[in-house]
């Protein structure tokens, strides 16, 4: 009688002694059936074979060739046949392409579900060899992520060769004898400092460090989207964590409550502040690291992206010598580093700037800077109210969250300061109605507000991999009635997906704004408690460009998708 795949590998296994029959018996007891990748993947949660001695098993035992991955030259256009989503989920990497058929490199030739799915998409014939898991696993991030280390590497050997990254700062009062105590674990330094240059190299906004039920996840932020990068086990999570926290100037005792902290690095000849965020969570405490590049800052707006219209709007408003500049927009839509560059803009040696923040997110140098601390009492409108009486010229409140804030705000920007602060509405005229909400008077606003703005940001079209697309007919005619610019325009693009973009298409992100300058008319309106609508309708006679249109321009000129803007805006 002919043997199952199952029966082949248990006695290929038990043939070569590699276990005891009795203890591979009784996994395979279970009542739970074998389907898809089930029958590999028990031995190897089981931990009863070494990846090398079960890839020989299986090779010899079922007649697929095994290959050696890691020495292996992994090519794009191949990459590009299957999704990513794919290829992380079932750890399979598409080596070669003949006529209709794909050889796929597997670690699983049991697992059914993850050949259907490469079938579904790519309607080719699959022919399967073999590596070890863990080598495929690598080989797939050193492919998107681009590591010259692994963190594999660093976990099973303890290498401690360094990583580029120098620690400037780790906030006052650090106990020193626990620094040299954490630093002597050799593995736990390397990984935390792998995890922070990965993130750099990628443009990481964030690192999310996630502890789970059975390991310890690491995401990266980049361009607005999640990305999984690694999985370490759960044995060196609370090592790590207590890394971070030593280094942020947090109590590594304290796991009951949120803490924060802050600490700066040097890396490839770049100053960067990362702003850490700790919080306990049912499998430990869960830490966010925010990446605070200050060289973002003096690059100007111009190179923020924004559309020559909405530089010329900012430079109006800012020539005024006193009132109020409001930026609105959701949580993650670029408004403080909006207003830092214009601060950055602003910082000269015959100027006072104060801001006040919760929290700080970057320091820069020549400003005075405070932090509200809501338990002691000092909060925007406190902090305001001292702010007031330091002689300044210009003032940042990082948001207005209340009617005593806002009143502070607006009555300092009536008595010569220029005032820069934030609001969570959706777009410009909302940030008008929101401060009548507030209970501040119509006439107030009218007399100090200068200009607002909302702001979003939309992810640029990778140029390593942008391609001409074709829209549909219909949706041509509609963006070539609402928006004459593209008129005379018949070339549209998209990003293809490459290895440097980590197969999104996107590359970088850039700000979209729709600025209202405040003019004689709209005091009026606001005088008289005019609606939205109303102010939206006189805006349009006069060449108003809202967030929608703004970023269309973009779109015509070929620097974002339409799929973006319609998104985003």
């Amino acid at each position: 009688m002919k043997k199952s795949v199952k029966e082949k590998i248990i006695s290929g296994i038990l043939r070569r002694k590699l276990v005891e029959e009795d203890k591979l018996r009784n996994i395979f007891d279970e009542k739970k059936p074998d389907v898809g990748g089930n029958i590999v993947s028990r031995l190897v949660d089981n931990d009863v074979v070494s990846d090398r001695d079960l890839l020989l098993v299986l090779s010899e035992e079922l007649d697929i060739p095994p290959v050696d991955i890691l020495r292996i030259n992994i090519k794009s256009e191949m990459m590009a046949l299957i999704p990513e989503k794919i290829i992380q989920r079932h750890g399979v990497v598409p080596l070669a392409r003949v006529g209709n058929s794909i050889t796929v490199v597997i670690s699983d030739p049991t697992d059914v579900f993850a050949i259907d799915d490469i079938k579904t998409v790519t309607g080719c014939n699959i022919e399967l060899v073999l590596a070890s898991h863990r080598d495929l696993m690598r080989a797939i991030r050193s492919f998107y992520e681009g590591d010259e280390e692994e963190m594999s590497t660093i976990i099973d050997e303890g290498e401690n060769t360094s990583s580029g990254v120098e620690v400037l700062d780790r906030g006052e009062g650090v106990d020193a004898s626990e620094m040299a105590k954490e630093s002597k674990t050799a593995p736990i330094v390397k990984m935390v400092d792998l995890v922070i240059s990965e993130a750099v190299r990628r443009r990481a906004s964030d690192i999310h460090i996630e502890p789970q039920e059975r390991s310890l996840r690491i995401r990266y932020r980049v361009d607005g989207e999640l990305h999984e990068v690694h999985d370490i086990p759960k044995k060196n999570q609370n090592a790590i964590i207590a890394r971070l926290k030593i280094m942020s100037n947090m109590d590594i005792t304290e796991t009951r409550l949120p803490q924060d902290g802050r600490f700066r690095i040097k890396f490839e000849g770049k100053e960067i502040d990362l702003r850490v965020s700790a919080l306990p969570t049912t499998f430990g405490n869960k830490v966010v690291l925010r990446t605070l590049d200050k060289s973002n800052l003096s690059i100007g707006l111009e190179s923020l992206g924004f559309l020559p219209q909405t530089v010329a709007d900012f430079k109006k408003a800012l020539s005024k010598p006193f009132g109020i500049i409001l930026v609105t927009g959701p949580t993650g839509s670029g408004k403080s580093t909006t207003l830092y560059s214009i601060l950055n803009e602003l910082n000269v040696p015959g100027r006072n700037i104060i801001t006040v923040e919760d929290p700080v997110e970057y320091q820069l140098a020549g400003i005075t800077q405070i932090a509200t601390k809501s338990e002691i009492g000092l909060d925007f409108a406190s902090g305001l109210r001292a702010i007031l009486r330091q002689s300044p010229d210009v003032i940042m409140v990082g948001e207005i969250r209340d009617f005593e804030t806002a009143d502070i705000a607006i009555k300092a920007s009536l008595t010569g300061q220029m005032v820069l602060s934030t609001l969570h509405t959706n777009d410009a005229v909302g940030a008008i109605t929101r401060l009548t909400n507030m209970g501040i008077e119509p006439f107030l606003i009218s007399s100090s507000l200068i200009m607002a703005c909302a702001q979003r940001l939309l992810r640029r079209i990778c140029p390593h991999c942008k391609t001409e697309v074709q829209l549909p007919e219909q949706a041509l005619e509609e963006i070539r009635r609402d928006h004459p610019e593209a008129r005379g325009v018949d070339k549209f693009y998209s990003g293809a997906g490459c290895q440097k973009c980590n197969n999104t298409g996107y590359l970088g992100r850039m700000g979209t704004l729709e600025t209202v300058l405040i003019d004689d008319n709209i005091r009026g309106m606001i005088t008289r408690r005019a609606s939205e609508v109303e102010i939206k309708a006189y805006l349009a006679t006069i060449g108003f460009k809202t967030l929608r249109q703004n970023a269309m321009t973009s779109f015509i000129k070929g620097v974002t998708t339409l799929e973006e803007v319609l998104r985003v805006t």
